[in-house]
């Protein structure tokens, strides 16, 4: 079943304002705000009807953009089971004739490395089933601080990953705050 993810870019929404939109449902939601500048982001488990949430979105909310995920890769990370109050998000494109090494990097050192990071709590891949980017890495974290670790940057310092990283376009990278569901500012 795929995730949808919810994109309110400039936008500071609360849950009810997603519930509120026709379509999304009443299933599993969680709601991120950007930690830095204005922007929301929600995942919804399972969207009650993908069409109508499309269509209340262009009426309520020209800007926000609802982008249908398959999950590709789900690592539970060294703090599997604690709280995760941050969430980083890794958007991407990578330039014709380098997927191939991209999702072997991905899939053997990157994301399970970033996994092994003391206060990672757990590591996700998806692919966005249309449009741009196409790869999305989400990683919910214990502590801001786990980001920028010495052991988080020793996973991204590798000659792998210097290898691959040239070939992203299309790229952001954002540091998200969870916003409990239940809570309206």
């Amino acid at each position: 079943m795929d995730t949808m993810l919810i994109k309110f870019p400039e936008e500071t929404v609360t849950a009810a304002t997603v519930r509120a939109l026709p379509g999304a449902g009443q299933g599993d939601m969680w709601l991120y705000r950007a930690a830095d500048h204005a922007e929301t982001y929600a995942l919804l488990a399972a969207p009650a009807d993908a069409p109508a949430l499309q269509a209340a979105l262009r009426e309520r909310h020209p800007g926000a953009q609802a982008v249908a995920l398959a999950q590709a890769t789900d690592v539970a990370g060294q703090a599997a089971g604690q709280p995760a109050p941050w969430f980083y998000v890794v958007e991407t494109d990578i330039k014709p004739g380098a997927e191939a090494d991209f999702d072997r990097w991905y899939e053997e050192e990157h994301l399970p490395g970033l996994a092994a990071v003391p206060g990672t709590v757990r590591a996700r891949r998806y692919l966005a089933r249309e449009g741009s980017p196409r790869y999305y890495a989400c990683y919910d974290l214990a502590s801001r601080e786990t980001f920028g670790s010495p052991a988080w940057l020793a996973v991204r310092g590798t000659d792998w990953s210097s290898r691959v990283r040239p070939n992203f376009i299309n790229t952001k990278r954002t540091m998200f705050r969870l916003v409990p569901t239940n809570q309206e500012t």
